[in-house]
């Protein structure tokens, strides 16, 4: 058994990066992967980077 859930997850966290890497939305201004998707004002999808808190649609 291994000494944490770290030790049973951590194939698919590199399964799912290799995938992330060929799709991968980046942050226009900053070139951070860490994006997130939300709802916009108008009721369009917007994104922010949660690393400089850039946003843009």
């Amino acid at each position: 058994m291994p000494a944490s859930i770290l030790g049973e997850v951590d194939h698919l966290f590199d399964a799912a990066m290799t995938r992330s890497r060929t799709t991968r939305l980046g942050c226009p201004f900053c070139g951070s992967a860490h994006v997130a998707q939300v709802l916009g004002d108008n009721g369009g999808i917007s994104y922010v980077c949660t690393a400089c808190g850039h946003s843009w649609s």
